[in-house]
């Protein structure tokens, strides 16, 4: 075992190397913290004062502000403005580490967490641990829906969600057909959460307050968007 002012050292396994994470004198309690959304940000700006070492580890560099997403997806915000850089957020935290990574094993046992960047895996002990690494869109056992309505989780869902909704209004400018027309002027929004509501009411302001005007074949204020809530 390393001394406590040797730090730790990993092995870098298929690399011959070994990734060093330095010490900082006698050991204090460490905490290693997955994810760099709402709940891993703030449990990590919660300890800036304590007495403990904090790494915090994301497979993301940025910290994403979810609630903002729809407007991203409908191109009022771009992603920079949603999803400031994780590092930078926390700069001021001089106990906290952030190690970007795709945490793969925990071993509970053992007390540690195995991240990997690349070719690169890290493991890293700690003494207490705050798994805070998000959700994924469910799609209730309808899979098959994703190919269709794409979730909204994150930036990539976003920026495809965009190109979605201008491409219905880039394709109903170029077809001759007026039922094909309409149906690619018509949104389904399914969830009556704030996301949902949001994302419907922004497609609509969308279509009536910034597109007119900007076509020649169609009249945007024409679309349809209809919100479902089971």
């Amino acid at each position: 075992m390393a001394s406590p002012t040797s730090g730790d050292r990993r092995h870098v396994p298929g690399t011959g190397a070994s990734r060093h994470l330095p010490g900082t004198g006698a050991r204090r309690h460490r905490v290693v913290v997955i994810g760099s959304g709402f709940g891993g940000l703030n449990a990590a700006k919660a300890l800036r004062r304590a007495d403990v070492d904090v790494t915090l580890v994301a497979k993301t560099t940025s910290h994403l502000f979810q609630p903002l997403l729809y407007q991203l997806a409908t191109g009022i915000l771009s992603a920079g403005d949603i999803a400031p850089t994780t590092r930078l957020i926390l700069k001021r935290n001089k106990n906290c580490k952030v190690l970007l990574g795709e945490v793969e094993d925990i071993d509970m046992t053992a007390r540690t967490v195995t991240s990997r960047l690349m070719a690169m895996r890290t493991v890293l002990e700690y003494d207490s641990l705050v798994v805070a690494a998000g959700a994924q869109q469910n799609y209730f056992g309808n899979d098959r829906f994703a190919t269709f309505a794409p979730g909204m989780k994150t930036i990539d869902d976003a920026l495809e969600l965009r190109g979605r909704i201008m491409g219905a209004f880039e394709a109903a400018e170029v077809t001759t057909d007026p039922a094909e027309r309409a149906r690619r002027l018509t949104f389904v929004v399914v969830g009556g959460g704030p996301t949902g509501v949001e994302l419907a009411g922004q497609i609509a302001e969308l279509a009536r307050r910034t597109l007119p005007g900007a076509f020649r074949t169609i009249d945007p204020t024409e679309c349809r968007v209809m919100l479902f809530d089971g």
